[in-house]
């Protein structure tokens, strides 16, 4: 998978850390160019859909305008979160291995100055 967010590597490797048949929770912290970045993520957004519903995946949340409670300065470094649910880490390989979402992947790189990405498994608290 290209990344043109940024040179950081890409670890799918990270997935063995997870249940194969379990879903996988992807963070997705956004922060955008200025300008059109926001517009662009937007199409994005529109355009990954499809690349979504086809390995099962939804979109349980997406926010913006965050306010540190507790943390550091008045606002965190990011613009926007956006959690994303696939039915399995393989799904989401599946999803960004194909061609066809490469090609959407462009409006999502041209719109991040950062987009860190970190895969959770649910937790169950208490």
């Amino acid at each position: 998978m290209s990344n043109a967010v940024d040179t950081r590597p890409v670890n799918l490797n990270a997935f063995a850390e997870l249940a194969p048949d379990a879903p996988v929770f992807m963070i997705n912290l956004l922060k955008f160019n200025d300008g059109e970045g926001r517009d662009r993520y937007q199409q994005y957004g529109r355009e990954v859909q499809p690349h979504l519903e086809r390995v099962g995946a939804v979109i349980r949340y997406a926010g913006t305008g965050p306010v540190n409670v507790i943390g550091d300065g008045q606002h965190p470094w990011w613009d926007a979160l956006l959690v994303v649910e696939y039915p399995t880490p393989q799904a989401f390989v599946d999803m960004v291995s194909d061609a066809g979402y490469q090609a959407v992947h462009e409006h999502r790189a041209a719109a991040l100055v950062q987009g860190d990405l970190v895969a959770t498994s649910q937790w169950v608290v208490g």
